[in-house]
């Protein structure tokens, strides 16, 4: 027999979206939300010359600086007041992270629910701000060192830019906030996509410019496309991937009637940390690499040594890209699955795995399952995000076709429409509900 909540499912379409006002209206937030943050990436920073500019990042456009251009939607290539992007809010939602799980004080702010929740969002918006403080004013020196980028430089020069630089950074802070408490989507994530997104038209026109010049070949051109679209298929299979735990139910009495067994599953998903791995590895490694690269040529030996061994395509390079991501894929996972919660739950609620004794013994078996699958996650995040990158390396591919910006759009856009289909489901359901009630009522 199919249940309600299957009916509702198979029939869901989205033309119910006409009459979902509520939905609508998030909707519409969030495309203005986004149309705010692409206008601001073509606002320009005072007291540069952007012809100037644009010759210092084409000759370092192939490097990370151009990784960095990426997430920020262009805007470090027009130099724009959201240069930054939301960048250090991940380094700082990094690090707090990270304390949560060395610092007792940290750790039971995390277990106080959303008191505690709040407190640490606090925290990492004040650290958010003394990084983007730190990375707005190495971005000023920078551009100072680059040439004659900067018309008048001086202290004015540096200050205005910290300023602007890392108030942008705020203001992107806080309108991923709204979108996520009045939109629809993750707000940070939605930014970052949209960034993507909006710089693939230019992107792939220019690829096909440099196969028009002779620069690439057509067979490499191809062979790019295929990538990208077996990539894609690869992204969604493994992300709707899960290993399903069998969970039963004793049988109940319920006055005078006893009830069967009842059993259902309960899903881990393949890669549980989502998205989050590419974008914490790519943030740690994108910006000091960056505001080094604008002072190479200076400086002593090992420090060009090291600048060099960490440019984009370097095999150190890859070596920490790849391990930051194995590294988060694994602690990201341990932060929002918490074993020895769902063990408790289950047992509270009279549910048990086959097999094995519930409690403790349950919370071992899930984390046991969990740890493993998860080491096919990571692999999984390492192969989308390496392959793509050597040949961006190797044959100068556009970076909007590496595996972390398909991951990004296809991973977003996957959760967002979920959402979507979430929200239209409960308005359904709702109108169902409300029938039912009419119907009650008349008889």
């Amino acid at each position: 027999m199919v249940s309600a909540a299957e009916q509702l499912a198979a029939n869901l379409n989205f033309s119910a979206l006409g009459k979902a006002e509520e939905l609508k209206k998030r909707i519409w937030f969030t495309l203005g939300a986004l149309l705010v943050y692409r206008f601001g990436t073509y606002i320009p920073l005072p007291g540069i010359d952007p012809n100037i500019w644009d010759q210092v990042f084409r000759q370092q456009a192939g490097g990370i600086l151009g990784m960095f251009n990426m997430f920020a939607g262009g805007g470090i290539h027009r130099m724009a007041i959201f240069a930054l992007n939301i960048m250090p809010y991940i380094s700082a939602s990094i690090i707090v992270q990270l304390l949560t799980t060395v610092s007792p004080q940290l750790e039971a702010l995390k277990k106080e629910g959303e008191s505690g929740r709040k407190t640490l969002n606090q925290y990492t918006r004040y650290l958010t701000v003394v990084l983007a403080l730190f990375q707005s004013y190495g971005i000023a020196v920078g551009l100072e060192g680059a040439g004659n980028v900067v018309s008048d430089p001086g202290l004015f020069f540096r200050l205005s830019t910290t300023i602007t630089l890392t108030g942008g950074t705020m203001f992107l802070m806080w309108l991923g906030e709204q979108i996520t408490s009045r939109g629809i989507g993750n707000g940070i994530s939605l930014i970052i996509l949209a960034g993507i997104v909006a710089e693939l038209p230019s992107a792939l026109a220019n690829m096909l410019e440099l196969g028009r010049q002779g620069a690439l070949s057509t067979g490499l051109i191809l062979v790019v496309l295929v990538m990208a679209v077996v990539v894609i298929a690869f992204i969604v299979f493994m992300e709707r991937a899960q290993r399903r735990l069998l969970i039963q139910y004793p049988k109940r009495q319920v006055g005078n009637k006893m009830f069967e067994g009842q059993s259902s599953h309960l899903p881990l998903k393949l890669n549980t940390a989502g998205v989050i791995p590419p974008i914490f590895a790519s943030s740690l490694l994108l910006l000091p690499t960056t505001i080094a690269n604008f002072n190479a040529g200076s400086g002593p030996e090992w420090f060009q040594w090291i600048v060099t061994q960490f440019g984009h395509g370097r095999p150190l390079f890859l070596v920490f890209y790849i391990s930051m991501i194995v590294f988060f894929a694994f602690f990201y996972t341990a932060i929002v699955f918490n074993p020895t919660e769902t063990a408790d739950n289950l047992k509270k609620h009279g549910g048990f795995i086959p097999g094995i004794r519930p409690g403790e013994r349950t919370a071992e078996y899930i984390d046991y399952v969990l740890s493993r699958i998860t080491v096919v996650g990571a692999i999984y995040l390492a192969i989308v995000c390496l392959i793509p990158e050597i040949m961006i390396s190797y044959a100068a591919v556009p970076f909007y076709f590496g595996g972390t910006s398909l991951l990004i759009v296809v991973s977003v856009t996957m959760d967002t429409v979920a959402q979507v289909q979430g929200y239209l489901l409960a308005h359904q359901y709702e109108g169902l509900i409300k029938k039912s009630k009419l119907r009650g009522r008349k008889k």
